[in-house]
C-alpha cells in the first residue's frame, strides 16, 4: 500500500496564507506560475481519510508529482514521506482546502477589478487559466457540493461559479463535464437533490454577468444560457408540478422554490435589461399558471410573500432594477415581444383572481418584522394581517386591469371587467382594513393600503389613473350619452378609482406637505413624476369635476370637525373621517335633492344618482362649467429625465422612465423649500420676473395665512391643494434656479402655473 507524499500541512498552509495575502493587495507575483499551481489545486480529501491509500484516495495536489515548487522565496519546504494526518484545527485539510478555495475566488475577483495593476493582473490571469488546464478542477468542485460541511460546500460552489465566469470572459470553452452535471440533475429533479447546487452556481454567474462592466453582456450570457435552456424548461414543469401536501420532507421543496425563484428573476432581468429572448427568459410568461398556484400552496407565510412580489415586480417591469441599478438606460426602448409576455402573466392572474385566488389567499399569521417574523417571549404581538401581502396583492390586481385595457378596445368590456375585479378587490381588502372601507369612500382603499409604503402607492395609484384616462378616452369614443357618463363618474367612486379622490387622498396622508411632494420628484425610488404629470395633465382638463369633489371633502370636514385650512401649509390633521353621508358622484350642475344622508356607493343598483343640497354661493360655483378653459401647452414636458412620459401614451416601457438622484446639496436645500428662514419677501417667487399668476387675477395666494379669505370657497380643500402647489413651485424654482434640481423642470412648472390660473380664474368668476 503506497501513501500519499505530502508538504507538511503547517508549512502549506503558511504559504497559502502568504499568497493570500499578496492577492488580497493585488500585488504582482515573481514566481514561477507553476510554483503557485502547486498550492492552488484543491484537494477532495477530508479529515477523516487521513489514512486512506492512494488507489482510493485522489492526489490532493495533483501537478506536485511533476512540478515542486522550486523558490526559496515562496516556501522552504522539505518534502518527507507523511501522511495527511490530523493535526491542529488552524492547519487541518479542511482548513487548507478553505483558503485555496479562497485565494481562488480572490484572485478571480482581482483579474475582473478595473483597480487592479494591469501586470498584476495578466499574472493572475496566467496561473487561474494554467490551473484550468492542468487539473480537472470542475470535476473536483463539484464533488464538494454535497459536503457535510456546509461552508466547504458553499464555497466549492461559488468558487465553482467565478472559475466558469472567468471562462466565458476569456472565451475558453465550458468542460464537458460540468455542463453535463446540471443536465443530469436538473433533468433528474425531484428524484436528484443536486439540482439546487446546480441551481445555485448558475444564478452566480448570472450575477457576475450583471456587476460585470465589459460592454459584452448579452453575448456572454447568450454563450452561457445555450446549453441549459432546454433543460430548465423541464426542470420548471418538475418543480411547479409537485403536489406540496404529499411531501414528507417540505423543506427541501422550499429550498428549492426560493434557488429557483432567484434564478427565475435574474433569467427575466436579463431578459428585459439585456434584450435576449431563450424559452428559460420567457418560461413564466409561457406558464404562469405554475407560480400563481404557489400562493394558494399551504406553505409558510414568507414563501408566499416573496412569489407574489415576484410577479408584482415581473409586471412593473422593476425585476433585477437593483442589479442594474445606473448602467440601464433611463427608457427602455420598446420591446412588442416583451409587452405581450408581460399581457399574458397580467391575463394570468385576473383568470386566477376570477376563479377565486383571493378568496383562498390568507393573509393572517405572523406579520413580518425587521429582522424574521418571531418575536421575544416577553412582548406582546399586535394582531392583524400581513400588510406586506395585502400590498403585494393588491398592487398586482390593480396593475394587471390596467395592463390588460391597455390592448382593450371595447368600453363596455372593460366597465364589466373593472366592475368585477374591483369588486372582488374591495371585498378582500374589507375584512382587514380599520376602519371599514364600507364606511369611509371607497377611493381612499389606495392610501390605507400603501400607507407604509411610498413606491407601491404611487405605482397604484399610476395604475388607477391609468385605468380612469383609459376608460375616458373610451367612453368619449362612443359618445356615451349625458345620462351614462354620469353613471360611470359613480361608478368610479363605488369601485375605488376616481383619480381626484385619490390624489387628494395622498395629499392629506401628507398633510398637504410640499416638501415631501418634492422629495417624491426628486427620488428615483417612485414613479411619483410620471404619476403626477399625468395627473395634471388631467386635472387641467377636468377641473370642474375636481372641483365637485372637493366641495363634497369640505363638507365631509366640516361635519367631522376638522380644521383644513390652518397656519402654515395649509396642513391637514390626519384624524379619523366620516365621509358616510356625502357623494361626489353626482355630475356638476345636476339636480340635488334635499336629503344628505346617502352613502358613497349607494343606490347603484336602481341606477339612480347621489343628491346633496348645497349652498347657493356653492352653487353658483358648481355651475362654472362654461369657463373657457385655458389652452393646454404643448410638450409640456422637456425632461432630460422629467419625462419621457407623454401621458397618454401607455406603452408599458414608459413606466421604466428612471429619474436621476438629487446630490447632497440639493437635499440640504429643500429641507427648506418655502425659505422660512429668510425674510417673508422671500416667501413669494421672485413676480417681477415670473409671476406665478397672470397680472389681472387675483391670486388667493397673496392674503396672508391667518386671514381667512371672505369666500368659504377659498378656504376649502382646492385653496389647500393649489397652496401646496404653489409652495412646490417655489421650491423647484429655487433649486432650478440654482441648478441643483435634478432635471430641466420648466415645464412642470408651466403645468403648476396653468394649473393656478384656472383656479383663479373660477375664484373670479364666482365672485362675480
Amino acid at each position: 500500500m503506497r501513501y500519499i507524499l505530502a508538504v507538511p500541512m503547517k508549512a502549506f498552509f503558511d504559504v497559502l496564507e502568504q499568497l493570500y495575502r499578496k492577492v488580497l493587495l493585488g500585488a504582482t507575483l515573481e514566481n514561477e506560475n507553476r510554483d503557485y499551481i502547486f498550492y492552488l489545486n484543491p484537494s477532495s480529501l477530508d479529515q477523516d481519510c487521513s489514512t486512506a491509500p492512494s488507489s482510493e484516495c485522489p492526489n490532493p495536489h495533483g501537478v506536485q508529482d511533476k512540478h515542486q515548487p522550486s523558490s526559496a522565496n515562496l516556501a522552504t519546504i522539505s518534502v518527507v514521506p507523511v501522511c495527511l494526518k490530523k493535526h491542529s484545527p488552524i492547519c487541518s485539510a479542511r482548513e487548507v482546502m478553505l483558503l485555496q478555495l479562497t485565494v481562488i475566488k480572490v484572485m478571480i475577483t482581482r483579474i475582473l477589478s478595473v483597480e487592479t495593476d494591469f501586470r498584476a493582473k495578466e499574472k493572475y490571469r496566467d496561473i487561474i487559466k494554467i490551473l484550468l488546464k492542468s487539473s480537472d478542477i470542475d470535476s473536483k468542485l463539484t464533488c464538494m457540493f454535497q459536503n457535510s460541511d456546509k461552508l466547504l460546500s458553499h464555497m466549492a460552489a461559488k468558487c465553482l461559479a467565478l472559475l466558469l465566469y472567468f471562462q466565458l470572459r476569456e472565451k475558453i470553452t465550458f468542460s464537458n463535464s460540468w455542463i453535463a452535471f446540471c443536465q443530469k440533475n436538473l433533468s433528474e429533479y425531484p428524484e436528484n437533490e443536486k439540482a439546487v447546487y446546480c441551481l445555485w452556481t448558475l444564478t452566480v454567474i448570472i450575477k457576475e454577468i450583471f456587476k460585470d462592466t465589459c460592454s459584452q453582456k448579452t453575448e456572454i450570457l447568450k454563450q452561457f444560457l445555450t446549453p441549459f435552456d432546454t433543460i430548465f424548461e423541464v426542470f420548471y414543469n418538475s418543480l411547479f408540478s409537485q403536489h406540496f401536501e404529499s411531501c414528507q420532507d417540505t423543506s427541501k421543496i422550499i429550498n428549492s422554490l426560493m434557488c429557483s425563484l432567484e434564478l427565475l428573476e435574474l433569467l427575466i432581468a436579463s431578459r428585459i435589461h439585456l434584450k435576449l429572448h431563450f424559452t428559460c427568459q420567457r418560461i413564466l410568461f409561457l406558464k404562469p399558471s405554475c407560480v400563481l398556484d404557489i400562493i394558494t400552496w399551504p406553505v409558510q407565510a414568507f414563501v408566499k410573500r416573496k412569489f407574489i412580489i415576484f410577479i408584482k415586480k415581473c409586471l412593473l417591469w422593476k425585476v433585477g432594477e437593483d442589479l442594474f441599478r445606473g448602467s440601464s438606460p433611463v427608457v427602455m426602448p420598446p420591446d412588442h415581444h416583451l409587452d405581450v409576455d408581460i399581457l399574458a402573466l397580467a391575463d394570468a392572474v385576473l383568470r386566477a383572481v376570477d376563479l377565486g385566488l383571493l378568496r383562498t389567499l390568507s393573509v393572517h399569521g405572523k406579520p413580518p418584522c425587521f429582522g424574521g417574523d418571531e418575536i421575544q417571549p416577553t412582548c406582546e404581538r399586535v394582531p392583524g394581517p400581513d400588510h406586506v401581502i395585502l400590498r403585494a396583492a393588491s398592487l398586482l390586481i390593480i396593475k394587471s386591469v390596467e395592463i390588460k385595457f391597455q390592448s382593450c378596445a371595447s368600453a363596455n368590456e372593460m366597465k364589466v371587467d373593472l366592475q368585477s375585479f374591483m369588486c372582488e378587490l374591495l371585498t378582500f381588502l374589507k375584512p382587514h382594513l380599520q376602519p371599514s372601507l364600507q364606511s369611509h369612500n371607497p377611493c381612499e382603499w389606495i392610501s390605507k393600503v400603501f400607507i407604509e409604503q411610498d413606491d407601491d402607492m404611487l405605482e397604484a395609484a399610476k395604475a388607477s389613473l391609468g385605468i380612469y384616462l383609459k376608460l375616458t378616452s373610451q367612453c368619449k369614443a362612443t359618445e356615451s350619452s349625458t345620462q351614462e357618463k354620469e353613471m360611470w363618474n359613480h361608478h368610479t367612486h363605488e369601485y375605488g378609482y376616481n383619480p381626484h379622490c385619490i390624489f387628494l387622498f395622498l395629499l392629506k396622508n401628507i398633510g398637504f406637505d410640499s416638501s415631501v411632494l418634492l422629495d417624491f420628484l426628486i427620488s428615483s425610488e417612485t414613479c411619483f413624476l410620471e404619476y403626477f404629470v399625468r395627473y395634471l395633465k388631467l386635472l387641467q382638463k377636468d377641473w370642474t369635476h375636481f372641483f365637485t369633489i372637493c366641495k363634497y371633502f369640505d363638507v365631509t370636514e366640516s361635519k367631522d370637525g376638522i380644521n383644513i385650512c390652518g397656519c402654515g401649509s395649509s396642513r391637514v390633521q390626519d384624524g379619523s373621517r366620516n365621509q358616510t353621508e356625502l357623494s361626489p358622484s353626482a355630475a356638476p350642475g345636476s339636480p340635488r335633492s334635499a336629503h344628505a344622508s346617502i352613502s358613497w356607493a349607494s343606490n347603484v343598483s336602481s341606477g339612480s344618482l347621489s343628491h346633496l343640497v348645497i349652498s347657493k354661493e356653492t352653487h353658483a360655483t358648481l355651475q362654472a362649467d362654461s369657463l373657457p378653459p385655458l389652452r393646454a401647452s404643448q410638450n409640456l414636458v422637456n425632461y432630460d429625465s422629467s419625462d419621457d412620459s407623454e401621458a397618454e401614451g401607455t406603452d408599458q416601457h414608459s413606466a421604466n422612465s428612471k429619474q436621476t438622484s438629487l446630490h447632497q446639496e440639493a437635499m440640504k436645500k429643500s429641507q427648506d423649500p418655502f425659505g422660512t428662514g429668510t425674510d417673508k419677501k422671500q416667501l413669494r417667487l421672485e413676480p417681477q420676473s415670473r409671476p406665478l399668476v397672470p397680472k389681472q387675477s387675483n391670486s388667493p395666494f397673496s392674503a396672508d395665512c391667518d386671514r381667512v379669505p371672505d369666500n368659504f370657497s377659498e378656504v376649502g380643500i382646492s385653496y389647500t391643494t393649489l397652496k401646496c402647489f404653489e409652495e412646490l413651485q417655489g421650491a423647484i424654482y429655487r433649486l432650478q434656479k440654482k441648478n441643483l434640481f435634478p432635471y430641466n423642470a420648466t415645464a412642470l412648472l408651466k403645468l403648476l402655473k396653468h394649473i393656478e390660473a384656472i383656479y383663479n380664474e373660477s375664484m373670479n368668476t364666482v365672485k362675480q
